[in-house]
């Protein structure tokens, strides 16, 4: 059944079948989602008439053949499809096995390891067939009992849904772009038929500029074509996984955090971000915090351990009154009435002494700040005596300590709190550690040893928790048995504290948060951002999801790419992603077998492995490849802490990864800088989806630089990465077409993002001509006709039009918009710029560029920061555009005040080109003028600009000048004889 590449239903496991005409069965033909004939029927009679992944109505013509075949013997149709299910999902289960076995056998397989997965099937079965005839019999459970153990309503219910933007907001939004498609047409025949010979080199520079920005609109629009919200029922999660007097069936969440320098990245803003985690609405037992300290800081260390100290008050607060956000210095720092909706006497007495300790521990994690600035000669020395293994932070062990936990300390109350464990991976000189990317990896490792949580949440050291139900909230995603099979990560929006009002450097990305975001959820999910994710462990493990079909012949890989780019040649494919492919079937077949496999010894365990090549893949750790095989989870019974921990530090080893697949096929990719990007890629490239959640209450809240020379180096770290993964064999231009399970829509928002950065050549250039025209008199559009000025009206309509229904169905506001499009200009003619010449000479020359880490902690008065002017070379390329334009405004006026009315016209459509390019690089100029309280940016910019043009106007007018009568001065001359 695999092989015939027949849809599945995403319900029930089985075949979707066909209709009554023969054709294949489709329930809904908007997006195709599939489900047969039995399971579109039980849903239509519980209720639910819309589909379960778009949201959108089920045709009408199967609904009333649902409900007259319904009304004849609903009876039967739920026995038969009760009984259809499980035979279905029974026969799919053998049906499976076999094709693996005869695969295995046939193309990849081996008699020994054939004997020996045969023999362990015959003893699995044996021991089946002596089992108590109960288990083939189940016993008569009581009427009550039956009752009880029936599930409530809403434990049925989905735990979240799609619904679509309503089509009257969407309908004319795709019709503008349709539209404005066409004109964009007519737009280049007109430019290319039309050339200025006057000013040739100008206008083919101009017209090359527009057709690339015309490309990189359709790169950016087309994705966001099908834009999708979502909505998740916390309290159907509650009723199917948290029944009254069960133990909890919630998932375990392993948290991720971060951290590099603590003097850049302050332990107090870590530690806060450390609480809120701790504090989260979520099992105890089912929550474990990894914080990675790659700078093996001892500061860092000391912080935890007094941070695991407060937490014991701190976590039993937040949780007897509902306290948001959990992150004290947040918390404490509220500007409302933190009254609201308390009704216990004993709040305000618990808050007060509650904000006493915190100002106590603050001062205990500032002291030891203060006292980290000066390192000793000797090193630093731990409370016991002993020199502290980090002391040179480029070469030292691994090491691991757990705070807290089921066996560690417990809160003021006695009850149990979430695991805290410190992890700094080993480091070497002559070892590639991969910055981030290699120390996420090392987390995932050790967190798979230590409790191997079926799903990982990771964050920046700056990022808290600001939803405490955000957990939950991923969960309704996550363990939704219709939804969640397929999805590699829920991927939250991330929102920002302490930036300024005007958001004068686009902090926020609120355009590509609410939009982008928005759009590339309706396709195949949104591109994973670095932080504020919940990931499915098993996908960052390579494997691919479970509910795609294998690509099991080498000669069929190109079948999936002909669906979705249909083509009469087969795309030629790339020998190493073959390889690639057939090795991860390997493992995807021999990880099937071994979890049917319930028996065996260590002897045996060790001898599969081997013979599997997981080593190989996953390095030499058998604890660390057998809890791989754990799909939910969990370690092993007869594991002890000891065994664990060791086993912890030997994963975290800097030789581990070394001939294995980590960062080429599994865990974070290395490669680039922006290591989010590409492992999100290689995720969507293999099949999975991800989904994009957005609850009312932003889940998780970070900080951003608001300071001009560090948004900028920001945006460069971003752009460079970019570049590189274009350069790289990943690239989404040529990598990842022989499954042909990234859809072309997903490709084309892939390419968007590693292309943008060259968009920096033609806007410079674009962002020069202006100057040009004024200062040279020349001009890039020759005279326009009524039809031509009809056809640039017609562009400037359908762009506002666009901007405006594009505001209308995603809920951004107008300067959003616009602060969004200052700063493309801005970061486009410097960050990106660089960006481009550092990838080239990191690409030709091999030359590497080191980043530093951005400061999270800001002066104490508030946005002392933004008014900061720090000299960097950034700043050039749009300092010599700002002084070139105003320049050229200058000199166009006073040659249109030389030479007469007639100049006027042509000037308005410079000095309007102009000003485009000077608007939109206000805001830089404006940080370059400093703080508020000094004269308004604006006023110093027309101040100038009118002063220049009065000057001119004076200068020409010449008031105080004695007029001379030209014709009196003529005759006198003809009466005097030379």
């Amino acid at each position: 059944m695999m092989e015939s590449g027949a849809p599945i239903c995403q319900t029930c496991g089985e075949q979707v079948g066909h209709d009554a005409n023969g054709e294949l069965f489709v329930a809904c033909h908007d997006c195709n989602y599939p489900m047969c004939k039995s399971c579109f029927e039980f849903e239509i009679k519980e209720g639910r008439k819309v589909c379960l992944r778009c949201g959108s109505p089920y045709d009408e013509n199967l609904l009333d053949d649902v409900e007259k075949k319904g009304s004849g013997n609903q009876s039967t149709m739920a026995s038969h499809l009760n009984d259809s299910q499980d035979v279905g999902i029974h026969a799919r289960h053998i049906s499976s096995v076999s094709t693996v076995d005869s695969e295995m056998n046939d193309e990849y397989g081996n008699p020994i390891w054939k004997n020996r997965v045969e023999s362990w099937k015959d003893k699995k079965n044996k021991k089946k067939k002596s089992s108590p005839k109960a288990e083939t019999e189940p016993a008569q459970v009581p009427p009550e009992q039956q009752m009880e153990e029936k599930p409530s309503a809403a434990a049925s219910e989905p735990l979240s849904i799609v619904y679509p933007i309503p089509r009257n907001k969407l309908t004319p939004y795709r019709a503008v772009i349709i539209m404005r498609l066409v004109i964009l047409g007519l737009f280049f025949h007109y430019r290319i038929t039309n050339p200025v010979d006057s000013a040739f080199g100008l206008w083919l520079t101009s017209v090359i500029c527009e057709i690339w920005f015309a490309f990189s609109w359709v790169l950016d629009q087309f994705p966001k074509w099908n834009p999708v919200n979502r909505e998740t029922y916390i309290e159907r999660l509650s009723a199917r996984y948290e029944r009254e007097g069960e133990p909890s069936q919630l998932a375990g969440v392993d948290f991720f955090v971060s951290t590099v320098d603590p003097l850049k990245e302050p332990p107090l803003i870590t530690a806060n971000t450390v609480l809120s985690i701790l504090a989260v609405d979520y099992p105890v037992d089912k929550v474990s915090c990894y914080v990675s300290d790659d700078g093996a800081a001892m500061l860092t260390f000391e912080s935890l351990v007094e941070t695991a100290e407060f937490a014991r008050k701190w976590v039993p607060f937040c949780k007897k009154y509902t306290i948001e956000p959990r992150a004290p210095e947040f918390y404490f720092s509220l500007k409302i009435d933190y009254l609201k909706d308390k009704v216990q006497p004993s709040f305000v007495k618990e808050r007060r002494a509650m904000k006493r300790d915190y100002e106590e521990y603050k001062v205990r994690v500032n002291a030891l700040v203060a006292k980290a600035q000066k390192t000793p000669e000797e090193g630093w020395t731990m409370q016991d005596g002993t020199p502290w293994p980090g002391n040179n932070s480029r070469d030292h062990p691994g090491m691991i300590q757990v705070f807290l936990g089921n066996t560690g300390a417990r809160d003021i109350e006695g009850n149990e709190l979430p695991r805290l464990v410190y992890v700094s991976r080993e480091k070497r000189p002559g070892y590639q550690h991969h910055k981030k990317a290699g120390a996420e990896n090392a987390l995932v490792r050790v967190s798979a040893v230590l409790t191997n949580a079926p799903y990982i949440l990771n964050l920046d050291c700056d990022h808290y928790v600001n939803n405490s139900k955000a957990v939950r909230e991923a969960m309704c995603i996550l363990m939704d048995p219709q939804v969640g099979r397929d999805v590699c990560y829920v991927q939250f929006p991330q929102r920002f504290d302490g930036i300024d009002k005007s958001d004068r450097y686009a902090n926020r990305n609120v355009v590509f948060f609410d939009v982008n975001m928005k759009g590339l959820d309706g396709i195949q999910g949104p591109v994973y951002v670095g932080t504020g994710c919940v990931f499915n462990r098993q996908a960052l493990y390579g494997y691919g999801p479970p509910s795609m079909p294998s690509l099991r012949k080498r000669k069929d890989s190109s079948s999936c790419f002909s669906c979705c780019c249909p083509s009469k040649k087969k795309p030629p494919q790339d020998p190493a992603e073959v390889y690639r492919d057939a090795k991860r079937e390997d493992l995807n077949a021999a990880i099937f077998n071994l979890t049917e496999i319930d028996n065996y010894d260590e002897h045996e365990r060790s001898m599969l492995i081997s013979q599997l090549s997981f080593e190989k893949t996953f390095g030499l750790s058998s604890v660390f490849i057998e809890s791989t095989l754990m799909e939910n989870g969990g370690v092993p019974e007869s594991a002890n802490s000891p065994t664990l921990i060791k086993e912890a530090i030997h994963v975290i080893g800097c030789g581990y990864e070394e001939k294995t697949e980590w960062g080429k096929e599994i865990g974070w990719i290395y490669g680039s800088v922006t290591e989010d990007i590409l492992s999100g890629f290689k995720m969507h490239c293999r099949g999975w989806r991800s989904i994009y959640c957005m609850p009312v209450r932003p889940a998780f809240k970070g900080s951003a630089p608001i300071n001009l020379s560090d948004r900028l180096h920001q945006v460069l770290r971003w752009a460079l990465g970019s570049v590189e993964i274009f350069f790289s064999r990943h690239c989404p231009l040529w990598y990842g077409f022989g499954g042909g399970r990234l859809k072309w829509l997903q490709r084309l928002a892939y390419i968007n993002t590693i292309v943008y950065p060259f968009t920096s050549l033609p806007l410079i250039a674009y962002c020069t001509i202006p100057a040009v025209c004024l200062l040279t008199g020349k001009f890039i559009i020759p005279t326009l006709s009524n039809l031509a000025s009809m056809l640039f009206l017609g562009l400037f309509i359908s762009i506002i039009v666009t901007a405006v229904l594009e505001l209308r169905w995603s809920g951004v506001s107008i300067e959003d918009l616009w602060r969004n499009e200052q700063f493309w200009v801005i970061g486009g003619v410097s960050a990106h710029l660089f960006a481009v010449f550092q990838g080239f000479l990191k690409m030709l020359a091999g030359i590497d560029t080191n980043f530093t880490v951005t400061a999270k902690a800001a002066e104490d008065t508030e946005f002392g920061e933004l008014y900061m002017v720090k000299w960097t070379t950034l700043l050039i390329p749009p300092t010599t555009l700002l002084i070139i334009n105003i320049v050229g405004v200058v000199a166009g006026f006073s040659d249109a005040l030389n030479k007469g009315y007639e100049a006027w016209g042509p000037l308005f459509g410079k000095v309007f080109f102009a000003f485009w390019v000077i608007l939109h690089l206000y805001p830089f100029l404006k940080g370059l003028m400093g703080r508020q309280n000094r004269t308004p940016t604006i006023v110093v910019l027309w101040s100038v600009l009118l002063a220049s043009v009065f000057s001119l106007v004076w200068v020409k007018i010449n008031p105080f000048v004695n007029k001379v009568d030209n014709t009196l001065v003529a005759e006198t001359c003809i009466s005097i004889d030379c």
